[in-house]
């Protein structure tokens, strides 16, 4: 297979010698060097960061592979490292939190007041019988209250399950039913494109079907009529301004191991997986890649555009952030609405430093052209991050470009919810290639092999692996100690490595290109073509602004490769654009990656987090049962 233009080195931004002065690292092959060949001790001696009710007894215990303890005999609790602490300092009277409505309401936090509302939040749990150890699921729209649920959640000794609020009552209740919840915590609505989504009614629903829910308490966002049953469902704001509801709580003690929270991933088949992380392990190792990797200072304004209900706002939105003492922006709604320009003018008006968003964002805000970011002072902007699926380069150049003005490193990562935190991806001092996650973080070692299990060449697919453990990863499925083998740990069970899932190639220098699940590759004659790099193709194309690209059995071929595109204003579907993409498609790729047929079509199926579902069009496509869609977006 011919090489891809978008692996080669000829492509290279460096970053500006004002980036690498003021990086919190200024160096990084002899430092990831020594954290390969030190591991235990590189962890250790980054987990002094962190204060310790309790230090460890052993860093790392590997005796009951692959079910990893880290920091073991240590006592901590998150919430100590991402608000008490900072309660002592002066950080006490900095805004942990700015967060502005759909509408255009806008609620400041301290990390004082934070703790108030934690502590009060808290108390209710407690009067409700939430105690150590229990799951609580949290079902709401973007708002304070929820990332203050989360908080209090964990600050007495349990843990949560965020649901992210655009779910079904179906996906909530059999998530509800897992983690056999006896509290849910909800809201009357939230704010999407200036409509109410009626999230009391989803969760009045799920409860109907859910024989553990106990209480529910919902949190007044949009005044609406609601169904309340008595007995069973509570108004938080009558509930705090209870006697019960003091704003003063002490933070539950717990092992290093202990659960934190759970969080479902959809597997392509079965019911969803709840995946376990842990108190000690997932602090030090959320704050150091969001520290290192975002080069946070302390003025900075962060903002990370995902939800709460996926893992990149558990991370990278709530605790990362809060354990370094930044300032979280937040925001309710649509990045389009009412106009294409929403999040652009969110970052005039606060002064945003670092963005972190997903390329179906990116391309979505794109596809409204340069004139609307172009109306708004983005020179707050010092880095860019992208997340959640390979970038194709043109999004990547267009996001460079426009919104950071040709001066913002963009930090391209690669993870999941399994790793609990970014596993590849650049720093603010590595020279960049569009479409590429760069490098291994600090204490990572990861690799492209074939089936056996044998490095391949450079610029050759394989499969993604990681070598090593690492703190931030998952320690089970709840309930589901065999399924976490069998998904993650079988392949290479010889080796001891975790499997990711996804194929990727690492070229001539080292740099890993993520090209996305292993199920997302088509074989055409003989060809492994990546289902990204057919869609970057497309895209680079002026007319089309996002693109789908799945393999349907083909009898010469084995495969041919249907692909599904939106256009950008303006440009009208038609024979003779089929056939100008399809030849454009050959020459970025190759004659043997000429599409069979190109749809242009108004949208795509995605789940909720803007992953496309190939899947899913691939199941239409043949008149097949679609199989699991609870993630799919309305």
């Amino acid at each position: 297979m011919q090489e891809n233009k978008e692996t080669s080195t000829s492509e290279l931004f460096y970053p500006s010698d004002e980036i690498i002065q003021n990086a919190n690292i200024k160096e990084y092959d002899s430092l990831y060097q020594y954290s390969i060949e030190n591991r235990e001790k590189f962890w250790e001696e980054q987990a002094e960061s962190l204060e310790w009710y309790k230090k460890w007894d052993q860093v790392l215990d590997s005796s009951n592979k692959p079910f990893y303890k880290w920091f073991v005999g240590a006592e901590t609790n998150i919430i100590h490292n991402a608000i008490d602490r900072h309660l002592k300092t002066w950080r006490k009277n900095k805004l942990a939190i700015i967060w502005e409505g759909e509408p255009g309401d806008v609620k400041t936090y301290s990390y004082h007041g934070l703790n108030r509302e934690v502590c009060k939040f808290a108390n209710v749990l407690k009067s409700m019988g939430v105690k150590k150890g229990d799951i609580v699921t949290i079902y709401m729209p973007q708002i304070p209250e929820l990332v203050i649920a989360m908080l209090a959640v964990v600050k007495i000794g349990a843990a949560h399950s965020v649901v992210y609020g655009g779910f079904s009552s179906e996906s909530l209740a059999s998530r509800i039913q897992d983690a056999k919840s006896k509290v849910l915590i909800t809201a009357d609505g939230g704010w999407r494109r200036g409509k109410i989504t009626d999230l009391k009614k989803i969760a009045n629903e799920a409860m109907s079907r859910s024989a553990t829910i106990q209480s529910c308490i919902t949190v007044r966002r949009t005044s609406q009529e609601v169904y309340m049953e008595s007995g069973r469902d509570y108004w938080y704001h009558d509930l705090a301004n209870h006697p019960v509801a003091s704003n003063k709580c002490e933070t539950e003690v717990m092992s290093s191991e202990d659960m934190l929270f759970i969080l479902y991933t959809s597997g392509t088949t079965g019911k969803p997986k709840g995946l376990v992380h842990t108190h000690g392990g997932y602090s030090l190792y959320t704050s150091v890649t969001h520290k290192y990797i975002f080069d946070i200072k302390d003025d900075d304004r962060w903002w990370c555009a995902a939800d709460p209900g996926w893992i990149t706002g558990h991370s990278y939105l709530v605790y990362g952030p809060l354990i370094n003492g930044t300032t979280i922006m937040m925001y309710e709604g649509a990045p389009n609405y009412p106009y294409p320009n929403r999040w652009w003018q969110i970052i005039e008006k606060y002064g945003v430093t670092v963005l972190y968003t997903s390329p179906t964002a990116i391309r979505g805000l794109m596809r409204f052209g340069e004139q609307w970011p172009e109306r708004h002072d983005l020179s707050s902007l010092r880095l860019l991050g992208s997340v959640g699926e390979p970038i194709n380069p043109e999004a990547w150049k267009w996001y460079h470009k426009v919104i950071g003005k040709e001066k913002c490193p963009i930090m391209d990562t690669w993870w999941q919810t399994e790793t609990g935190g970014a596993m590849l991806s650049p720093l603010p001092i590595t020279p960049l290639k569009p479409g590429s996650a760069t490098k291994p973080f600090f204490g990572n070692e990861l690799a492209v092999v074939d089936e056996a299990g044998n490095e391949v060449k450079p610029n050759e697919e394989g499969k993604l692996v990681i070598k090593a453990p690492w703190p931030g990863m998952a320690r089970t499925i709840l309930g589901d100690d065999q399924r976490y083998v069998d998904t993650y740990w079988n392949d290479y069970k010889a080796q001891g490595w975790y499997k990711a899932g996804d194929s990727a190639k690492v070229d001539q220098d080292g740099y890993f290109w993520v090209i996305g699940r292993i199920d997302d590759v088509i074989k055409v004659s003989g060809y492994r073509l990546g289902t990204a790099e057919i869609e970057s193709a497309l895209v680079s194309h002026p007319a089309i602004s996002e693109a789908a690209a799945i393999g349907l059995p083909h009898e010469l071929k084995g495969n041919a490769i249907h692909t599904y595109v939106i256009l950008r204003n303006g440009f009208v579907g038609s024979e003779k654009l089929e056939s100008e993409l399809k030849e454009h498609v050959a020459s970025e790729m190759g004659k043997f990656a000429l599409p069979e047929k190109i749809n242009f079509v108004e949208q795509l199926p995605k789940t909720r987090s803007g992953k496309i579902m190939r899947r899913v069009l691939k199941a239409r496509a043949l008149g097949q049962d679609e199989g699991d869609t609870s993630t799919l977006e309305e």
